[in-house]
């Protein structure tokens, strides 16, 4: 199939709704936004891994795999006459132009701070619908991304702890509810404590402007990276991992650390 000379954006919006044309792809055209939704969120952790790992054509392979789905939403939308792609460009221009009036227009904003103040404050005019700015932070989010950012929208609005000295106070407190509940091995009890001392984890990293989504999974990888080097280990010395102490594994774990 030949494709005349365009621009790559409408090239990959005519290579989209063709997929899904009669005489495209059979898989494409069963597809609705409902069925893509798990393939979205797929290639969003892909790309972040991308970004992670610092590989420029990665980074940019995933980039397009992640603005195809993107097309993919908004042919749908066009087909059931909801929506097109250029309508949602349009919108997201003039929202960008909206919130940055002090980039676009006249008013002043000289710090990070600054901007996001200015920022919830225009949000909060656009969504006077919403009954709580706490409704903008979606229901999905993983766990520890979803406390983090709740706890930012409260602090913006003055709701924060004036210490960083405070919140760790709160940890030792949630720990120590925790160790009661665990101590009377009530399990209701002791899955409320263990929220809340999460939760409060989550405020001592946000003080510091740590995202406990990424340090988490930094913390995972090196796990995984010191698992497979006991194991990788333990296969060249003819053993198997449940049949060594755990002194051995400990020494082999060290080892791990200082490789």
């Amino acid at each position: 199939m030949q494709f005349k000379e365009k621009l790559p954006l409408y090239l990959l919006a005519e290579i989209t709704s063709i997929l899904r044309a009669e005489n495209g792809c059979a898989w494409d055209r069963e597809q609705t936004s409902q069925s893509l939704k798990p393939y979205l969120i797929e290639e969003s952790y892909e790309l972040y891994e991308a970004i992670e790992s610092g590989d420029a054509d990665h980074i940019r392979e995933e980039l397009g795999d992640l603005l195809y789905q993107i097309y993919a939403h908004a042919q749908i939308a066009m087909e059931e006459s909801r929506f097109t792609i250029d309508d949602v460009a349009s919108d997201i221009s003039r929202k960008l132009i909206r919130r940055h009036p002090h980039v676009f227009g006249n008013e002043e904003a000289r710090t990070s701070g600054e901007v996001m103040e200015q920022w919830e404050k225009i949000k909060k005019v656009e969504k006077s619908h919403r009954e709580s700015i706490l409704d903008g932070v979606p229901k999905h989010l993983p766990a520890l991304l979803k406390a983090y950012r709740i706890q930012q929208k409260a602090s913006r609005i003055g709701f924060d702890w004036e210490k960083i000295d405070d919140v760790f106070k709160k940890i030792y407190e949630e720990i120590d509810e925790f160790k009661e509940a665990l101590e009377k091995k009530d399990m209701h009890n002791m899955t409320e404590e263990a929220g809340d001392l999460l939760f409060s984890i989550v405020n001592v990293l946000r003080f510091v402007k740590i995202n406990p989504e990424e340090a988490l999974q930094k913390t995972v990888n090196k796990f995984i990276t010191r698992f497979r080097h006991i194991e990788k280990r333990t296969g060249e010395m003819g053993r198997a991992m449940e049949d060594m102490t755990l002194k051995e594994l400990d020494e082999l774990w060290d080892e791990a650390k200082r490789q």
